[in-house]
């Protein structure tokens, strides 16, 4: 059976979600359901997540910000990623972050930006875009604090149904296999999280029927079509 595109065939887009589903069902034939996609793709994110609610879940997460711990926030944040079995953003993203919030004003900037993008009220285009900004006016020593890893990492940790991790270069090639298109901007901005937002919705619909849950779902689909560790084959 086909898949659907938009709700109909559509020629190239349709037979690209078709070949990254193929190439999918290759690795992982049981789907989002199959053992080995657990453990390579699913577990180990779902368990970041896990530990997240445990360090900063909502109530938690108020009562640091309340209490004025703004370093404890940004150092248990730090520490859930750290303790994912692979990485999500690189160490000079790291490296670039802990010089960021070593300073008073940068941890509250880090923390209430976060908690602002996360759980703040108004639409998530408002509260992405100050996220963004808030990000961009972290100290700054050598590298740069404002990547797209280091903007959305947090967001796909704390609320996995609601928020999807962007790695540039997988993401754009398996848009491009896909048949999607995502226009893509290097300096964090609100049009392209939408539209990764969009594309993530597509594959999430596309491949109903291989019982995917949330982004983390989507993410690993797109990080199989992508990524040099799952090689195309003839």
């Amino acid at each position: 059976m086909g898949i659907l595109v938009g709700g109909k065939r559509r020629g190239a887009a349709a037979s690209g979600a078709e070949a990254c589903r193929r190439k999918f069902l290759r690795y992982f034939p049981g789907g989002f359901e199959d053992e080995t996609y657990l453990d390579w793709e699913r577990d180990y994110k779902w368990e970041a997540h896990e530990r997240w609610e445990e360090a900063l879940g909502r109530s938690e997460y108020r009562r640091l910000l309340r209490a004025g711990e703004f370093s404890e926030v940004a150092a248990r944040a730090v520490r859930v990623e750290q303790r994912t079995r692979h990485s999500m953003i690189f160490s000079f993203e790291k490296m670039a972050l802990r010089d960021a919030v070593k300073t008073e004003a940068g941890a509250r900037t880090f923390a209430e930006g976060l908690y602002e993008m996360l759980h703040g009220a108004g639409s998530l285009e408002r509260r992405f875009n100050n996220w963004v900004e808030a990000v961009a006016s972290l100290p700054r020593r050598q590298t740069r604090v404002l990547t797209w890893p280091m903007v959305t990492v947090w967001g796909f940790l704390a609320q996995p149904r609601r928020h999807i991790f962007l790695k540039p270069t997988v993401t754009r090639a398996a848009a491009e296999k896909y048949g999607f298109e995502f226009r893509y901007k290097s300096r964090p901005d609100w049009a392209t999280y939408s539209g990764l937002l969009d594309f993530a919705g597509r594959v999430l619909a596309d491949n109903q029927d291989l019982r995917p849950r949330d982004m983390i779902d989507a993410q690993s689909f797109m990080w199989v079509q992508g990524s040099d560790e799952y090689p195309d084959r003839s």
